[in-house]
């Protein structure tokens, strides 16, 4: 009887486990080539992808700078094709060699993910960002700290802890990454309320309720104060080299 009783335990404990849901990613970067992306640069038409600054190499996502003698702010913005609203969006990054002369201080070995986007095809011709939410990623100097996983907004507002942020990038928590090594960002979207940044596993910034606001291009100026629910991705050449072997997005629950 004992050994019936147990037998029944086992089974009813059985029937309550939910197998786990499988995830399924959408590889955005397919590993072979730039199909379903469209790069947008500063001064430059829609599609034109400048001094062929987004290349596939080696099965990597590369921004490269070997074409370039010098930069002024010819900065681009690589595309892709679909808007998403409730997703995570998965990045596997790193920094290679040197900045290309004429690079403003500020954009050393940085890059980023932007996400609720306005759609490329609404970007003005001479439009340095989109107006979006930006996963902001750096490197190391070799010495200091420089955190990465940071956000910036360019042509938004965001609330930490229920209060308007104006500011244009705030630093997440997480730890300084030097050389070229190999780092993993996602930010986990949530309409327009909830976002997490996460590096390495570790969750490092939360904030909340993007809206467009501050300074926007002329064509946008009309939608201030309008709730991001919803965009595209794209990825950052801003004068750093930069190497992308993973780019994958997760559509959540709606």
């Amino acid at each position: 009887m004992k050994y019936l009783y147990l037998l029944l335990i086992l089974f009813l404990f059985s029937c309550n486990q939910q197998p786990e849901q499988e995830e399924n990613w959408i590889k955005l970067f397919n590993g072979e080539n730039l199909e379903n992306w469209t790069p947008k640069f500063n001064h430059s038409e829609l599609g034109l992808n400048y001094k062929n600054t987004f290349q596939v190499r080696n099965s990597l996502l590369v921004v490269d700078y070997s074409e370039y003698d010098s930069i002024g702010d010819e900065f681009g913005h690589l595309f892709y094709k679909e808007s998403f609203s409730n997703y995570k969006i998965r990045v596997e990054y790193r920094f290679v060699g040197e900045q290309v002369p004429g690079g403003p201080g500020w954009a050393q070995r940085n890059n980023g993910v932007m996400f609720h986007c306005q759609s490329p095809e609404s970007m003005e011709t001479d439009q340095p960002f989109p107006v979006s939410i930006e996963g902001q990623l750096l490197g190391g100097f070799g010495e200091g700290e420089r955190p990465t996983g940071n956000v910036c907004t360019p042509g938004t507002h965001i609330e930490i802890e229920n209060k308007l942020i104006t500011q244009h990038c705030i630093n997440s928590k997480s730890k300084t990454f030097h050389g070229d090594q190999w780092v993993v960002f996602e930010a986990v979207v949530y309409h327009d309320s909830i976002i997490h940044h996460i590096v390495n596993g570790d969750t490092v910034m939360t904030y909340s309720k993007p809206v467009i606001g501050g300074d926007l291009p002329e064509s946008y100026r009309e939608y201030e104060g309008l709730a991001l629910t919803e965009g595209y991705i794209s990825l950052q050449a801003e004068s750093a080299p930069t190497e992308f072997r993973k780019v994958e997005l997760l559509e959540l629950n709606k």
